[in-house]
């Protein structure tokens, strides 16, 4: 069984850029403002359901960078300079802890509740900053061990889970590309599976467990494969020998494998070939497949991220035919 999915956020086209930057300068109206974003993040969302994906993302096109909207609803979380976000021509602003974070509101419950009816009847994934990508790739200045500031941040993650739930959410993604930095020792690999327990620990919601940007060293891999989580989903397609040794090597625990398998860092169309090898050989050890684009689509042009997201449905259709494998696809169920 087959199913596809956007790992994450869109790029903005030229009019939502403009149009963000004019309420930046308090040149544009807020509601204004806010009809544009909405307007936007249906569009990309009518993008996903036409393609056949079975989960759908609201394009989060007013994300700045993954954290800052955490950052900026929590309590004692402030937001220091710019730092390069991996080896992207991207930054993001850092997290600064002053203390236990505590939120004052939550990003995702309203988000459901505006698209879910839009999405249907795909249902819709909220995709939320992991606990030790936050706590490393931020500030502590709170005073806490770092130990306890992760567990802090994991009981916050784990409040907006629960909202996002309530609201009508049909997955959790907990993005953690800190995974990826082969210089994550052993210790912070145990730590990440005690932060992960209490965030799944607190929703029924099947949760996706995300690493980008590179696969992760064999002997934190060895660790996260037993993380309380549903799916694993895995970048294949930025280092296809390296990722497919690990999992061939490892394979996925008693999880779901979710393999990024368009690469959406260029603007090329992927090789078809390559990515049925990919998927027929993780297919044959698991009886679910999710099919992905290997991170957030933030550094190509709108205009190829609308494509990349097509071609994911139609690799994803040909390689349910190649394979001789089932599809999921919301829209071929309704009846």
């Amino acid at each position: 069984m087959l199913w596809g999915s956007v790992l994450g956020g869109y790029p903005r086209s030229g009019y939502v850029r403009h149009e963000m930057r004019d309420a930046e300068r308090g040149d544009s109206a807020f509601l204004f403002h806010e009809a544009a974003i909405a307007l936007a993040s249906a569009s990309v969302i009518g993008t996903q359901v036409a393609s056949g994906m079975r989960y759908a993302t609201d394009g989060m096109i007013d994300f700045h960078d993954i954290f800052r909207p955490f950052a900026r609803s929590w309590r004692n979380v402030s937001i220091d300079g710019l730092i390069r976000y991996f080896d992207n021509n991207f930054f993001y602003r850092i997290p600064v802890f002053n203390g236990e974070p505590d939120p004052a509101r939550f990003v995702w419950a309203s988000r459901v509740k505006a698209f879910k009816s839009i999405s249907s009847p795909i249902g819709m994934k909220v995709v939320i900053p992991g606990p030790l990508s936050f706590l490393l790739m931020g500030k502590n200045e709170s005073g806490l061990k770092e130990r306890e500031l992760g567990y802090s941040i994991a009981k916050a993650i784990s409040l907006e889970a629960k909202a996002a739930e309530k609201a009508g959410a049909a997955v959790m993604q907990i993005d953690e590309p800190i995974l990826s930095d082969q210089e994550i020792n052993d210790d912070l690999g145990d730590l990440e599976v005690e932060l992960l327990s209490i965030i799944s620990s607190s929703i029924r919601l099947p949760t996706i467990l995300s690493i980008y940007f590179d696969v992760p060293r064999k002997e934190i891999y060895e660790k996260i494969i037993n993380a309380k989580v549903d799916y694993i989903s895995l970048d294949v397609a930025d280092s296809p020998r390296r990722a497919m040794e690990l999992i061939n090597a490892k394979g996925f625990g008693d999880k779901r494998p979710v393999l990024g398998l368009i690469d959406a860092r260029r603007i090329h169309d992927d090789n078809y070939d390559k990515i049925k090898d990919m998927a027929r050989s993780v297919a044959k050890n698991h009886e679910e497949v999710g099919i992905t684009t290997t991170t957030w689509f933030d550094t190509i042009p709108y205009s190829f991220a609308i494509r990349k997201t097509q071609l994911l449905g139609i690799y994803l259709e040909r390689l349910g035919n190649d394979l001789k494998l089932e599809v999921i696809n919301p829209i071929t169920e309704v009846r």
